[in-house]
């Protein structure tokens, strides 16, 4: 082989005489050592091609060489860019446009980007444009002229390839990561809050950022993250003018790329003085828009100093457009959400009226979901006779129709409680106006008519949760009310039936109401939240302000609830005399079969938090049969009290009064007989018992000692005294029944129990 002359540097061709070297394949154009090459020629030897594109018609031409790297034939391509449609997909051929219209807008003489084509035979090809830009006399781009070639082989298993896959994988994740954050946000302060949060500035691929919006034709700084400092007082508003990088974006809305601070600071003096605060690397200031207007702009800074990509400059438009809708979506939503608390503000009491003996105080908080409105309310009413109505309700849903519904509910029931009807009479009116509004919510609700003379509760409750007390001894107890279906539902099913529970609040006690957002949180079983509540009852301050700042901080506040709450408390003030004993009153109404059951239930729990011991089943079994007395031989209910007195040995002292005036009478039944065995059995369980005269009617009460160790004797043996009417006796004592007062006849609180 003969050996080449050497080149102008000697070695530098010495490769050549390489007898391993490829041999170029016979043929092709130019091969020939002899053989003029000319520029198509040499263009197409290294699968490049040239176009010429027409900006004002629209048009391209396409060189021979050019149609071979996109795989065209001269037919198929008619100079347009639908022609190019077979070979170029959408999203590459976006990628080329955006490199040329960002190009374009920031007035760059050139262009390129890197883009894929897919072949005749299915296969995937890289390839390379790039672009001069040609100007006119008045500046304006007419025509560009270009290259574009194969760029398979230069990106093939190249780190420039893996980087532009991982670059992408990235941006991707970016994209996915801030828009999956962004589309739970529905407030401005939810949206600054993804921004400034954890991994906030992280998502725009930046390690800074500065976000602000346009108020009132200004501009306002609402949120930063990853800076140095704070920004200063002069700049957190401004105007918008060209003077600082945030308000000039907006005001243009032209984005801004810069490599370094330096850059930074050179277009925007403004910032000479604050540059120690401002990260050294490059920065982008993106305007926000949404539906054609300039809502704010979104500055991102980086700690290194870097020339965006075209890439990179794209993503970080994209993403903030995604951050404008947001923002727009967040005011808007804001907005309603200001008519709407406004609107509820208006629906519940501005303040509460003193009460004579009590106090009274309340809490309500918004949900943290929807429109930060709901349905929850409460109202303390003035009642004839010197009485109190309160009320907590819930109507379903959290948006402005619930809230709706709430006020006029709360007005309507307001109207029937000042009437003076009894709670139940108000709950069935109630259910009937909710069921005539012709919406298709619901309400849940208790009332309670409160005597705080008397210490006397007449409750009621349609499908809500029932009242929790407190006594002055710090005894926490939940009452067993009954209760109805929830207001309009039970009219609906033809059930509007509410029955009535009388219960007594004792000097020195407080009654609480709530509504379900006090105890509820998601993936807990209500019953835990009812505990917490009872525990931090049981626990809290003695004053009233600060049980309900406890309340509300500790269970409602601290856990982060997402529906709405209200609260409600009543104090009876302790009587003059000093703490009174823990007791229970109890109402059994005449024709209510299951009133006695309720209240042995109640009396368990109550002697069970007293310790009361084995005394316990004594006190109920005697409660039992005094409460079947005064139902079966007169014509009126019976009230039932139990407190535990004080001093040694510790006393259960039980009270059943009836408004009848006939006095008890103990009788002698036969082996036979099927009653007048009740005294008989008090007489046996009981440590001391009698009667008294109290106004219209009278008292049966009993003494149980209480023994000082668990499981110790029910009660002491031998001879016991039985006080009658305040005074001693023996059980073999003249009968009740001669008693002046008495009549002749059965009685109305002898036993009549079988057995």
């Amino acid at each position: 082989m003969t050996t080449p002359p050497p080149g102008p540097s000697g070695a530098a061709d010495a490769s050549l005489t390489d007898g391993n070297r490829h041999q170029a394949a016979q043929g092709t154009p130019g091969a020939s050592r002899h053989e003029p090459v000319g520029l198509r020629e040499r263009l197409s030897l290294n699968r490049m091609g040239t176009f010429d594109r027409d900006l004002e018609r629209g048009v391209a031409h396409l060189d021979p060489g050019a149609l071979e790297v996109f795989d065209l034939r001269p037919d198929e391509y008619d100079g347009t860019p639908a022609s190019l449609a077979a070979r170029v997909p959408p999203d590459e051929g976006r990628r080329l446009d955006e490199a040329l219209s960002q190009a374009l807008e920031e007035g760059q003489p050139s262009y390129g980007a890197y883009f894929r084509i897919r072949c005749r035979d299915g296969t995937w090809r890289w390839t390379h444009a790039q672009g001069r830009i040609l100007l006119d006399d008045r500046g304006a781009p007419y025509r560009i002229i270009g290259i574009v070639r194969e760029a398979t082989s230069e990106l093939a298993d190249s780190a420039l390839l893996r980087s532009l896959q991982q670059e992408r994988q990235r941006q991707t994740v970016m994209v996915q990561q801030t828009t999956a954050a962004l589309a739970r946000a529905l407030s401005v302060r939810d949206v600054t809050r993804v921004l400034t949060g954890a991994g906030g500035a992280r998502r725009f691929g930046a390690d800074g950022l500065v976000l602000g919006l346009v108020e009132n034709d200004r501009f306002e700084v609402i949120a930063t993250a990853g800076l140095d400092g704070e920004v200063p007082e002069d700049m957190k508003n401004s105007r918008l003018d060209d003077t600082l990088p945030l308000a000039d974006a907006t005001r243009s809305r032209r984005p801004v790329f810069l490599s370094t601070r330096g850059e930074l600071v050179a277009r925007y003096p403004r910032l000479r003085p604050y540059a120690g605060l401002l990260p050294r690397g490059s920065a982008a200031f993106l305007p926000l828009i949404a539906q054609d207007a300039a809502v704010g702009a979104l500055g991102l800074f980086n700690a290194e100093p870097a020339v965006q990509s075209p890439e990179a400059r794209n993503l970080a438009l994209a993403l903030a457009g995604v951050v404008a809708q947001s923002v727009q979506r967040a005011t808007l939503f804001d907005q309603e959400r200001e008519i709407a608390t406004g609107l509820q503000e208006t629906m519940l009491p501005r303040r509460l009226p003193p009460l004579a003996g009590g106090a009274v105080t309340a809490r309500y908080h918004p949900a943290s979901i929807g429109r930060d409105v709901g349905g929850d309310w409460y109202d303390v009413i003035p009642l004839p006779q010197g009485r109190t109505g309160l009320v907590v309700g819930d109507v379903q849903g959290h948006d402005t129709h619930a809230a709706a519904v709430m006020g006029q509910l709360r007005i309507a029931l307001r109207a029937y409680a000042g009437e003076g009807h009894s709670p139940e009479t108000v709950l069935v009116r109630a259910s009937r106006f909710l069921a005539e509004l012709d919406t298709e919510r619901f309400a849940t609700c208790t009332y309670v008519q409160a005597d705080l003379e008397s210490g006397a509760l007449h409750v009621a409750r349609a499908g809500h949760l029932g009242p929790l007390i407190r006594n002055g001894s710090r005894h926490v107890d939940w009452p067993e009310v009954r209760g109805g279906l929830p207001l309009g539902l039970a009219t609906a099913f033809g059930q509007d039936h509410f029955p009535e529970t009388q219960l007594f609040l004792e000097p020195g006690s407080t009654l609480l109401l709530c509504t379900d957002g006090l105890v509820e949180q998601p993936g807990l079983d209500i019953s835990a939240g009812l505990d917490a509540l009872a525990s931090a009852v049981r626990t809290g301050p003695t004053d009233l302000e600060a049980l309900a700042d406890a309340l509300s901080d500790r269970l409602w506040d601290e856990p982060g609830s997402e529906d709405d709450m209200a609260l409600l408390l009543l104090h009876r003030l302790p009587s003059a005399g000093g703490t009174a004993p823990p007791r229970l009153r109890l109402h059994v109404h005449q024709a209510d079969p299951s009133g006695t059951a309720e209240v042995r239930s109640a009396l368990r729990r109550t002697l069970d938090q007293w310790r009361a011991g084995g005394v316990l089943h004594n006190v109920e079994v005697v409660a039992s049969e005094l409460i079947a007395n005064a139902l079966t031989h007169t014509e009126s209910g019976a009230l039932v009290s139990v407190e535990l007195l004080p001093g040694r040995p510790r006393r259960i002292r039980l009270e059943v009064e009836d408004r009848s005036s006939r006095w008890p009478r103990r009788r002698s039944p036969g082996e036979t007989a099927t009653s007048g065995r009740g005294l008989l059995l008090v007489e046996a369980l009981a440590d001391r018992w009698g009667a008294e005269p109290r106004g219209a009617g009278k008292a049966l009460w009993c003494e149980f000692v209480v023994p000082d160790e668990p499981g110790g004797a029910d009660r002491s043996d031998g001879p016991v005294g039985t006080d009658t009417a305040g005074g001693t006796g023996r059980p073999d004592g003249p009968d009740a029944g001669d008693r002046p007062g008495g009549s002749d006849g059965a009685d109305g609180a002898d036993g009549d129990r079988r057995g």
